[in-house]
């Protein structure tokens, strides 16, 4: 897979990357920190080098099995965190608070430096630039720190805020085939040399076609009401008309990546098996297919959005 340049520094990621909220986290099922380190080396192995976690992951366990995981592989990998939700379950958006929390994720992954460092869904006066966050993560920046910074956002509207108001280095966004939205704002954030990583690609499992309409859920996933989970999967057999496919992975995760503004997407991926998975795709879509995915958006989500 092409190799893109992150986010305004030296280094070149694989636009496959790695979403680590999964390690160690109960809210996804059990995995303990040695499997959760397995999984990270042998991505690493795979040519999988874009790491995406945050301290709330786990109450810190992401970071900690992360920074284990990637001993020796230092100056060859790309590490992304957030502030603001501590890993003790505390909200700070404080500008006081900031270099501490940098300091505190340094210190769980044993690392010297952030390749990234993004806002986790902060307030619109941030996103508007009216407090001094990003004027602050810049020192901290030019401290070595870290190495760039941004936001972690959801819907189009606060990706254009952000980009008309600020400037950042990486934008995290909620986009996918049911979320495309914020796609009218990428060519925005190219011109802009803004990096933008597409978080959710497979809509919390629904966009791989292993969920219906009759499903039932726990976990994290037990926030649908049996509303939403029969639309979803009424619109989940709407793709696999598109695809002619059951397994849809390949098609939702190469339906972003048709985007080259999209810098990276970031999978959550919790087996050995998936990440075998993930790294056998191409990824590759054809015009006709990506086609009838914007139209079936347009069609049955634009103006009734789907809840996240």
């Amino acid at each position: 897979m092409k190799s893109v340049i992150y986010a305004k520094t030296n280094k070149k990621i694989n636009r496959l990357g790695f979403g680590a909220w999964q390690l160690n986290n109960p809210l996804w099922g059990t995995m303990s920190e040695v499997e959760g380190i397995a999984l990270v080396r042998k991505a690493i192995d795979q040519g999988i080098n874009l790491f995406d976690t945050a301290p709330g992951y786990g109450s810190g366990m992401s970071e900690i099995i992360l920074g284990k995981a990637i001993q020796g592989y230092r100056e060859s990998v790309v590490i992304n965190t957030k502030l603001g939700h501590t890993a003790d379950g505390r909200t700070d958006f404080s500008v006081e608070s900031l270099e501490k929390q940098v300091n505190e994720s340094l210190k769980r992954m044993d690392i010297t430096y952030l390749d990234s460092v993004i806002l986790h869904n902060p307030n619109r006066d941030i996103l508007e630039g009216k407090s001094t966050h990003f004027q602050v993560l810049n020192q901290i920046k030019n401290k070595g720190l870290i190495r760039a910074y941004g936001v972690s956002i959801d819907t189009y509207d606060e990706l254009l805020t952000v980009l008309n108001n600020n400037d950042v280095d990486v934008v995290e966004i909620l986009f996918n085939v049911f979320f495309q939205g914020p796609a009218k704002a990428f060519k925005l954030a190219k011109d802009k040399g803004v990096s933008l990583i597409a978080k959710v690609p497979l809509d919390s499992g629904w966009l791989t076609g292993k969920y219906h309409e009759q499903s039932t859920f726990t976990g994290i996933r037990n926030r649908w009401t049996k509303e939403v989970i029969f639309r979803r999967g009424l619109l989940v057999k709407k793709l696999k008309d598109i695809t002619h496919n059951e397994i849809l992975t390949p098609y939702a995760i190469g339906f972003i990546l048709s985007f080259p503004e999209v810098t990276a997407v970031i999978p959550g991926i919790k087996t050995p098996e998936q990440l075998d998975e993930f790294t056998h795709y191409d990824f590759v879509i054809s015009d006709d297919i990506k086609r009838k995915m914007i139209e079936l958006y347009k069609t049955e989500i634009e103006r009734d959005p789907l809840p996240w």
